[in-house]
């Protein structure tokens, strides 16, 4: 098949990518630079220059496409709404390309604060009360009535392994700035996980099988406790491993304050069932007892 993947070069679209092309199918990778055209080109798949914003690049890369991968998003926390606006703009530009056509369309949201109090699946739709706006998720579900095979895949709040520069690495420079390896209040809320390598697997299932409408998870760890990660953290960086009280995590945390308070347990049962999909890399806490992670200059960007 030919895929048309957005973010190609990022963390998550890099890995599938590379997951697509080992299964035979051709790969057109969107890439806004040199250095990131260039990757795409030496793991063997196609360029289309261009960016998220890039609605030209976007219509090329969909109509040249019998299936779309749409991993990108403009991680600006400084302002989020107009990530947001770009984001669902680029999904309904997707959509009418491929409207009528049945082809497939992956879009990436996220498992985190869609439920509290326990492990958020595959079947629990919006909560007008969730912490998190679900607004990928919403724009690409939308895209089922144009006769579109639509899916949604959700990511956990960790989507780890070798060059992670997400969440944990960010949590890892505060512990080595601040002195201390902190987690708030007793710490016992959980963050769901997956490596990248067994989400880009999903990927590829989800491109070859998902119906319309299927919202997937890509969840390897339920649910690991924030104190346990701290206290890895704290062991590596030898620093002491504290608790922060709730009301102090924004000052202390900075931008992660409000994800490190989330409790956002997730399962993947019925992915598993449906899809055939079972986790295979190691979990997050043993990959975080990797050095790799501990090099500077490793946090979110």
């Amino acid at each position: 098949m030919k895929v048309f993947v957005t973010g190609a070069t990022g963390w998550v679209g890099s890995a599938t990518v590379k997951e697509l092309l080992a299964a035979g199918h051709q790969v057109l990778g969107l890439a806004r630079s040199e250095v990131g055209a260039e990757a795409l080109a030496r793991a063997g798949a196609e360029v289309q220059r261009g960016s998220l914003d890039d609605l030209d690049s976007l219509r090329s890369g969909a109509a040249w496409a019998e299936g779309v991968i749409h991993t990108a998003f403009i991680h600006d926390f400084s302002n989020f709404a107009r990530s947001v606006e770009v984001d669902q703009l680029a999904i309904r530009t997707l959509g009418e390309v491929l409207a009528g056509s049945n082809r497939p369309l992956i879009v990436t949201a996220g498992t985190g604060g869609l439920v509290s109090g326990r492990a958020v699946t595959e079947e629990d739709a919006k909560d007008p009360s969730a912490r998190v706006p679900r607004f990928s998720e919403e724009a690409g579900l939308a895209q089922v009535g144009s006769g579109i095979r639509a899916s949604v895949m959700r990511l956990p709040p960790s989507v780890h392994g070798e060059g992670d520069h997400g969440f944990v690495p960010g949590l890892i420079e505060i512990a080595r700035a601040k002195g201390v390896s902190g987690y708030p209040g007793d710490g016992s809320n959980r963050w769901a996980a997956v490596h990248r390598l067994d989400a880009a697997r999903l990927y590829r299932l989800a491109l070859e099988n998902a119906p319309a409408g299927t919202i997937l998870h890509a969840i390897g760890d339920e649910g690991v406790a924030i104190r346990d990660m701290a206290a890895i953290i704290g062991r590596h960086l030898n620093v002491p491993v504290v608790s922060v009280p709730l009301e102090q995590a924004a000052d202390h945390f900075g931008w992660l304050g409000h994800f490190i308070t989330m409790d956002s347990p997730a399962s993947s049962a019925l992915t598993e069932q449906r899809f055939g999909w079972k986790p295979v890399e190691i979990g997050l806490l043993e990959d975080l007892d990797h050095d790799y992670y501990y090099k500077i200059g490793s946090g979110f960007h």
